[in-house]
């Protein structure tokens, strides 16, 4: 039997047929800490030494609304946004992490894995006016061996988002 993508095998078996699943792909773009490459990239890299500090704003503000606008589509086949949960994996976890903390739309969750916090330095600047998502659970998991996205940034960014208010539920995981 061949194998389906999860959302695929659930619609198949008839389960969850009132959800609907969203999965955006990242855009091909070129990425600096790969000589340029072109690959699939929410926002470009300019280091390793520290991602929190190489940050693409305009690839970032780019890509939070083209997830904004996804958040506006579903929304328009008439799904409330409180029913809607964002998240991702490293870039696309960060990419969760800052939707979710700057959209405007009350969500009913979001998550990041292997991520950390975009534009940390000035996040308080993209945040909506009152902070739609305060009370919005945020789930956090980060592998302690983590070679690339290093664990101490995911602590450090649930940490600071403890600080701003927001109820997170950061996990380890060996």
């Amino acid at each position: 039997m061949a194998r389906l993508p999860v959302a695929q095998n659930w619609r198949y078996r008839g389960k969850l047929e009132e959800v609907s699943f969203v999965f955006p792909n990242a855009p091909t773009i070129p990425i600096t800490v790969n000589f340029g490459a072109k690959m699939p990239g929410w926002y470009d890299i300019t280091n390793f030494t520290d991602l929190q500090q190489a940050h693409d704003e305009v690839g970032i503000l780019r890509s939070r609304d083209y997830l904004q606008s996804l958040v506006k589509a579903e929304a328009s086949k008439g799904i409330d946004p409180s029913r809607i949960i964002l998240g991702g994996f490293s870039q696309g976890g960060a990419m969760s992490l800052f939707t979710g903390m700057t959209i405007p739309e009350k969500l009913a969750g979001f998550f990041g894995l292997s991520s950390y916090m975009l534009l940390h330095d000035r996040i308080k600047n993209f945040l909506p006016d009152p902070v739609s998502n305060q009370d919005t659970p945020v789930f956090m998991g980060h592998g302690d061996s983590d070679p690339l996205v290093k664990y101490a940034w995911g602590q450090r960014t649930a940490k600071v988002l403890g600080e701003m208010g927001f109820k997170v539920d950061f996990r380890t995981y060996e």
